[in-house]
């Protein structure tokens, strides 16, 4: 047997409509861990609202949020799969397929840059990257769609040779400049090193990252500790009502390069939305997230 389109275009739709119905479980156990060591009654009290908002969206089956976002996947294809399928095309039938059965339907966020026209389709979208896992005989795909809060408030500097300091400075910033805009408390994902597009995409996949794992990099571990905390220090607080939980955690990727060094950040929104399977050579589906 081989991966088929019916099986890609079938696991596409699937994972899009888990990713709105259902807040990751690590996220929900991150929320209830900053409930319980709040100390603004305010933030409690919203964090409280999010986690029933949360299991709402489970037993009755409904979205937690009405910001279906628009449809993102990241594409892992392992150099032994057998697969005989125009991925991206599958792919896309299946968002289509999902836009005309998906109850209750969902909103239109699709939209033309130079006109400003929204549907349901456009050029690129799904946007779908690819990258190849070694030895491996499935192809896993993970669905992050990105609405307003995950999406808006993102950034990116280049600097020329630039010490910790000044990175964690610009993060820092960043996370000042966004506020409570999107949505806190938030996971901010960090890219540094590479070039223009690749720390983008690290930045982008460190936000996939489980809440509660560690970079393996020693320098980037205590980094990442040290900006979760400076960032629950600005005191923006959960959905910005005031407290000690603007984020949930940072994640930092880095990749070598040249001296000239992007930084990127980025944040999904308290949902945090993210579904994630492998799909084997035999057809097996297996849902990792």
């Amino acid at each position: 047997m081989t991966i088929s389109d019916a099986d890609i275009s079938r696991l596409a739709r699937d994972l899009y409509s888990w990713s709105l119905r259902k807040v990751p479980d690590d996220t929900k156990a991150a929320l209830e861990r900053a409930r319980d060591l709040e100390t603004s009654d305010t933030a409690r009290r919203t964090l409280n609202m999010m986690l029933a908002s949360a299991r709402a969206a489970e037993e009755q089956d409904r979205f937690v949020c009405s910001d279906s976002g628009v449809p993102v996947y990241f594409v892992r294809i392992g150099t032994r799969a057998r697969w005989d399928s125009n991925i991206k095309s599958a792919i896309r039938e299946g968002f289509e397929t999902l836009v005309e059965t998906i109850d209750p339907p969902i909103l239109k966020h699709v939209t033309n840059p130079l006109t400003l026209e929204r549907g349901y389709a456009g050029k690129d979208m799904p946007i779908v990257t690819f990258d190849l896992v070694e030895d491996a005989d499935y192809i896993d795909i993970t669905c992050s769609p990105k609405a307003l809060g995950s999406g808006r408030w993102a950034a990116m500097e280049l600097f020329t040779f630039p010490t910790l300091e000044t990175i964690e400075s610009y993060i820092l910033d960043v996370a000042i400049k966004a506020g409570s805009q999107h949505c806190p408390p938030v996971v901010m994902g960090v890219g540094i090193g590479g070039t223009f597009d690749y720390c983008a995409k690290m930045a982008k996949e460190a936000t996939l990252r489980p809440i509660g794992s560690t970079s393996d990099e020693p320098i980037l571990a205590a980094m990442e500790e040290r900006l979760r905390d400076a960032v629950n220090a600005t005191g923006f607080g959960p959905m910005g009502t005031g407290g000690d939980t603007t984020v949930l955690a940072v994640h930092v990727n880095y990749a070598a390069g040249h001296g000239f060094t992007p930084v990127a950040v980025c944040f999904n929104c308290w949902i945090n939305r993210r579904t994630r399977a492998r799909i084997y050579s035999d057809g097996t589906v297996e849902r990792v997230e």
